[in-house]
């Protein structure tokens, strides 16, 4: 992105941040559904994400390449809060009395796309790293940042996403390594999580 366009954003100009919404939201929105394993609120998450780069947009840096890590980094940080009010709204419903029983409609979820199902336990197995070890994973591996632009993301040192990196992968290796099975070498890839030699090799390739 230019510098003028920059400029454009930055002024307000309708034209050019609509034009930022088509050429990002999907991009936004993959994001958003590989963090959360749903895909409906990932649709809520991009709008908020959005709201929130408007609102912001006099904080995009004039220069620059892409914006991709400024809108990552703001949909991080509206994951970050959405997650905490989750879980405020959880601990608020177990103060609620039980509400009635509901129909079982288990036989309806029967057909789910095999891909929800891939998606569900790779989210399962995100969830079992720390918050910062799965942002830098998924804006990593499954977004294509390199770590320039995953630390300019996050606001942290780039030594500090290649010490986060490196942790996740160990972590996901030894929880998708088959059960007995030893875990898969620094050279494997991960189940259902995309291959971190690739990754690794692009990340290598754009340091």
């Amino acid at each position: 992105m230019n510098p003028s366009q920059r400029a454009r954003i930055r002024a307000g100009d309708p034209a050019t941040f609509g034009q930022l919404f088509s050429d990002h939201a999907q991009e936004v929105y993959r994001y958003v559904v590989r963090s959360t394993g749903n895909w409906s609120a990932a649709e809520d998450i991009v709008s908020l994400t959005f709201l929130e780069a408007w609102r912001l947009r006099g904080k995009l840096r004039p220069d620059g390449d892409s914006v991709r890590p400024w809108l990552l980094g703001i949909a991080v940080n509206v994951l970050r809060n959405n997650r905490r009010a989750a879980r405020r709204h959880a601990a608020a419903l177990v103060r609620l009395p039980p509400a009635e029983a509901m129909p079982d409609f288990a036989d309806e979820l029967v057909n789910r796309m095999r891909d929800s199902e891939q998606l569900a336990a790779a989210t399962a197995a995100l969830d079992r790293l720390r918050p910062a070890e799965r942002e830098v994973f998924t804006l990593c591996v499954w977004s294509g940042l390199d770590y320039a632009q995953t630390a300019e993301a996050l606001g942290v040192p780039v030594g500090t996403v290649r010490s986060r990196l490196s942790r996740a992968r160990a972590k996901l290796r030894e929880l998708t390594a088959e059960p007995g099975r030893p875990a898969p070498g620094p050279g494997s890839g991960q189940a259902h999580l995309g291959r971190t030699d690739t990754a690794r090799s692009n990340q290598e390739h754009k340091r």
